[in-house]
């Protein structure tokens, strides 16, 4: 369960996760102080009924929100697998799978629980499965039975098996396990990390497999990784709550000033036999103080809390019901897990991405190639068709071409299936085969000893005499083959710099190959380059027979002496060509990257990929280009790496420290467990955020999360984590937003997530539309929260100098209440969900506007306090100005006087209308609902001000208020006041708008102009561009074009694209998994 609650410990954490906020513990304090007998002057129901309101609505928003978490994981959980129960497989869901179960999973399935591999369709119990949901890496996986339980071929099988299985407790080591089994009475076999499948990896290219699970929910190594759900808070909320604190402060500083008045007024006034004598001394001080604390306590809008709550539940409604985030092939609209992080949206500064899944689709396509010196594809393009048709006119008459095709339909482990389709632990691989099928050379059969190829209406049979095997070391793999001409050909494949090593001094097309490898990679092409050789019969027979059979039978070192034997036969190689793979992006992803960079947003790649395929990622997405100088982490010791990395800061220069410089920053896993280190982070942040950007391969999920933690604690500023797979949960976790990509099978990042969406590119608009709207509207909506209730409050403490300090109110108790619940309630909502800076299409197009929220220049302690001081002098005007005109009492013609209740009536009459115009003031967009909040909450309080007045005689209610509304209203004064206080009180306002408007213009208010007439706005929003570009940031852009010797390489020179995929060290190694099959009678049949 990704869930923050169950039935149990809801109302616990609920209320500890409100009573964080400061504004329910003070007003809590208010409720209980309302219930000591003569010291409320406002009643004692005037709080509790409001504050029990707002929790209320408060646990209806977090238990709807952590309904649809439940429900997304009950998704998850109610998934089908067959389980064998009496003596039969039958489908049940994944909740329903016990420990002691055994489970049929087929291809393309996630494993319901932890396994221990029993049989599988394929030879000796072998089985592909796919972990890039666990580790990000691409290549297939391949684990395998004990021979002992490899029979176990179906449900006859299963019944006659007897046996007990002994396992370790349950941990969260991914890639350790101990275990034995025992199967009837025979002796105890040994169980380890090559018989485990582990819940979240997906079975690929093989048909089904039997397993007994041994670990199931919370005690499954994917769980045990997972963490739960942490209680976020924005940004905005912390700057609230610390104003609220100051706000609080001076609430006790005028309580404190009112008390010592009342005590000055006491000891000046003796005939006081109208009021209630709280007493003398301390004690009698102490009331006052309390008295006069509810009697201000208002000044911490109670409302603002109700408010945000609706406001960011309907933000929330409006990101999920946004169609511009549908995805309509996968039916995945976006969704807003949580909306207490709607404003921190909007100001975002870095992203933290995962590869796999969220960058690319995990799928590879074979699009050019270099054969001969010559280039093949189509530039305009992406479909495969074109270049194959382009090679079919011209393979039959160029030999190079003939071989390269061969060759790549020869030089492989991948294994054939029906219909043409192809299994293999290397997608680069299977991409490969699959060209070479399109193109007419279809590798059709596999036996322990050859490989058949259909081309030209026949088929060739190719003896596979060895397989020199790939590993990240030797960045390459062979295998020695004889021709159905009886040569004995070397055919290998790998990184340009391996194989031009090893090239003979007679082969040709060096340069042109180097100069094609050099654009592929440009294009963020993965890269392999093709060169044969044909092998003397009797020098390979000495080879084989001393060289490699000593090699492959030593018992010392094995691995290091067949690389030794590898060396040997790998040379006097002649060039064939070489081929540029698409390790396929999802849809928008390069055009996203460029347009998030335009905001200023920093993205860091984490992955648990390869380096080398990190790289080319990092390359087609453009977040790295050839112009940049390149930094390469991917030192073993702690020393080295503090030289690299002291080295190359001190190549950037100490004056461009922690700003944007054209480099490239890449590191590797290994290296990050130095890096990270207390004695080392702070100089790997250092030369980290001096980097334009920043590539982490071969990361662990605890190693991302780290980062993430390194980046958040010490630098100011918004991060968020995106992701799919399950071990990005820990830094969607770790990060201030967390975002997962559903739509997908694995559904785990995205229950853990903030914020899901189905597709990489949906991120802009989350972030440059809705977070920067959702921002503007949260600030506004506060900061407007704070000011209509200062200036009606404070009113009070003006008031408190005319009736002796004695905690005398000016309004009627419920006018008071019903201030912020009914009379000021719309404007906020107004401002809070349909306020916007500029439209959508203009938020997108010109992603700077992201500036402006990402700054938090519209809400921060100055803005706060601005406010404060405006608020103030329009609550002075509010109550001396009405106070003035009835200086002398007399408020009609006929020398009829009023009450303090007339003048209060006065002052909330036209402090009502103040607050909406200034609502009005506030809104830069008007729209109908803007109008209604307006002008339909001043009429809501003449409404209820009329009835309100006339209730006393019909219900005990409101004593005091009878009659008054005829009153008031009849007076000329009133309606004088009416005209002139109001506009008086914002002429101010209006003034410094009209100014600002008109001298001191903001750029997104020159959009906002440009945009109402129709005047397309890129010229202005690109001179404020420029304008912010210093004469630093222009060196800075210049200084590393070229690249640097010592720490610093330039990518240019070290870039050709090469990446490959495939598994090494696995249970079975590629030389002795290629001998297992014989697809010759499936293929005859």
């Amino acid at each position: 369960s990704t869930g923050k609650y169950n039935f149990v410990t809801f109302l616990p954490l609920f209320l500890f996760e409100q009573f964080r906020k400061i504004f329910n513990i003070f007003f809590l304090i208010i409720c209980i102080l309302q219930q000591i007998p003569g010291i409320s002057p406002t009643g004692k129901y005037t709080t509790i009924v409001p504050l029990a309101f707002i929790l209320t609505v408060a646990a209806i928003k977090e238990t709807v929100e952590d309904y649809k978490r439940h429900k997304a994981d009950g998704a998850v959980n109610n998934r089908k697998v067959e389980i064998f129960r009496d003596g039969r497989f039958v489908e049940l869901a994944w909740t329903e799978v016990v420990v002691g179960d055994i489970v049929k999973v087929v291809s393309g399935k996630f494993f319901p629980a932890d396994l221990v591999l029993l049989s599988s369709s394929e030879p000796q119990a072998m089985c592909y499965i796919e972990t890039a949901n666990l580790d990000g890496e691409t290549n297939l996986k391949i684990r395998q039975g004990l021979p002992a339980t490899s029979k176990i071929q179906s449900t006859e099988d299963m019944l006659q098996v007897r046996g007990m299985i002994e396992c370790e407790t349950p941990n969260r080591n991914l890639y350790s396990f101990t275990g034995s089994i025992k199967l009837h009475d025979d002796r105890l076999l040994p169980l380890g990390p090559d018989q485990i499948l582990l819940r979240g990896a997906m079975l690929r290219n093989t048909k089904w497999i039997y397993g007994v699970v041994v670990y199931t929910g919370h005690e499954s190594k994917l769980m045990k990784n997972a963490n739960r759900a942490p209680l976020k808070m924005s940004n905005v909320d912390r700057t609230t709550n610390m104003q609220i604190w100051f706000l609080m402060a001076i609430l006790l500083v005028i309580s404190l000033a009112s008390a010592i008045g009342s005590e000055v007024w006491k000891k000046e006034t003796t005939k006081r036999w109208y009021l209630n004598d709280t007493g003398t001394g301390a004690k009698g001080f102490f009331m006052e103080l309390l008295t006069f604390i509810i009697l201000y306590n208002n000044l911490v809008p109670i409302s603002l809390l109700v408010t945000l709550e609706v406001v960011k539940f309907i933000q929330a409604i409006f990101i999920n019901s946004d169609l511009d985030m549908y995805h309509e092939e996968t039916d995945t609209p976006a969704m807003a897990r949580t909306s207490n992080l709607n404003e921190e949206l909007g100001q975002v500064k870095y992203i933290f991405s995962d590869k796999t899944g969220t960058l690319t689709e995990n799928i590879m396509e074979f699009k050019k190639c270099s054969i001969g010196g010559v280039k093949y594809g189509v530039e305009s393009t992406t479909d495969e068709s074109a270049l194959f048709r382009y090679i079919l006119l011209v393979y039959l008459v160029v030999c190079q071409v003939r071989d390269f095709l061969t060759m790549m339909s020869v030089c492989h482990t991948v294994v054939p299936e029906r219909a043409s389709k192809y299994q293999s632990s290397s997608p680069d691989e299977n991409a490969i085969v699959r060209a070479a099928r399109n193109l007419g050379f279809v590798f059709c059969v596999r036996t322990p000893t050859h490989v058949v190829v259909r081309a030209n209406g026949k088929e060739d049979s190719y003896e596979v005499l060895n397989v020199l095997e790939f590993n990240s070391t030797r960045k390459r793999m062979s295998v020695i083959v004889r021709a159905p001409d009886g040569r004995i050909l070397l055919m290998c494949k790998g990184a340009d710099n391996v194989i031009y090593e090893r090239l003979s001094d007679k082969s040709q097309f060096l340069f042109e190959t180097e100069n094609h490898l050099r654009d592929y990679a440009q294009d963020g092409l993965r890269t392999l380059c093709f060169a044969q050789a044909v092998l003397d019969e009797a020098d390979y027979k000495v080879w084989n027979d001393t060289v490699y059979y000593e090699a492959s039978t030593a018992v010392i070192d094995r691995d290091i002496k067949l690389a030794h034997a590898y060396e040997a036969i790998e040379k006097n190689l002649f060039l064939l060509g070489a081929s540029a793979i698409e390790d396929k992006l999802q849809q928008g992803v390069p055009e996203t990257i460029a347009t998030l960079a335009k905001a200023d947003i920093k993205i860091w790649v984490l992955t648990g990929d390869k380096q080398e395929t990190a790289i080319n990622i990092a390359y087609s997405t453009h977040l790295i280009n050839n112009e940049m100088a390149l930094v390469l982490l991917n030192d073993s010791t702690a020393e080295k790496t503090k030289q690299t990395m002291e080295e190359a800061i001190t190549e950037i220069g100490q004056e461009f420290l922690r700003q944007e410089n054209e480099v490239a920053l890449v590191v590797t896993g290994a290296t990050l467990q130095h890096a990270l280190h207390t004695d080392l982070e702070s100089t790997f942040l250092d030369l980290a955020l001096s980097c334009k950007a920043v590539v982490c391969c071969r990361v662990s999920p605890m190693q991302k999360a780290m980062i993430v933690e390194l980046v958040k604690k010490n630098c100011q500023a918004i991060t968020l984590a995106i992701g799919d797979g399950a071990n990005d949960v820990s830094m969607i976790q770790a990060a201030h937003v967390g975002v997962g990509i559903s739509g997908q099978e694995g559904l785990q990042a995205a229950n853990s997530s903030d914020y899901s969406i189905a597709q990489f590119c949906y991120l802009q608009k989350l972030l440059l539309v809705h977070g920067a709207w959702n921002y503007n509207r949260l600030t506004k909506c506060i900061l407007f929260s704070f000011y209509k209730n200062i200036c009606l409050y404070l009113i009070e403490l003006w008031f408190a100098f005319y009736n002796g300090f004695s905690g005398q109110i000016l309004f009627d108790r419920w006018t008071i209440s019903f201030y912020n619940v009914f009379f000021t309630a719309l404007p906020p909502f107004t401002l809070g969900l349909f306020e916007r800076t500029c439209s959508s299409k203009v938020m997108l197009k010109y992603p700077q506007l992201y500036s402006i929220s990402q700054s938090a220049s519209k809400y921060n302690a100055k803005v706060f306090w601005a406010m404060f001081l405006n608020a103030t002098i329009h609550s002075l005007m509010l109550f001396y100005m009405p106070a003035f005109s009835l200086y002398n009492e007399i408020a009609f013609s006929n020398g009829q006087v009023g009450g303090y209740l007339f003048l209060g009536n006065f002052v909330y009459t036209f402090t009502v209308f103040t607050v909406c115009l200034k609502a009005g003031l506030e809104s830069s967009t008007w729209t109908i609902l803007t109008h209604i909040a307006v002008w339909g909450s001043f009429a809501i309080w003449l409404i209820f001000f009329g009835v309100y007045s006339h209730v006393f005689s019909i219900l005990p209610l409101g004593a005091e208020m009878l009659g008054q509304a005829d009153i008031v209203m009849s007076s000329p004064v009133f309606w004088l006041g009416m005209l002139l206080v109001p506009p008086s009180v914002l002429f101010r306002d209006l003034l410094w708008k009209v100014f600002r408007r008109r001298f001191r213009k903001s750029v997104v208010e020159e959009v906002q102009e440009m945009e109402m007439e129709n005047i397309d706005p890129q010229k202005t929003i690109l001179a404020a561009a420029r304008q912010s570009l210093s004469e630093k940031a222009h060196l800075l852009k210049n200084m590393f074009g070229m690249g640097k010797s010592g720490s610093l390489r330039s990518l240019q020179d070290t870039n050709h694209g090469y990446a490959f995929s495939q598994e090494e060290g696995g249970v079975v190694s590629q030389s002795d998994l290629i001998r297992q099959y014989n697809t010759a009678a499936q293929e005859s049949s």
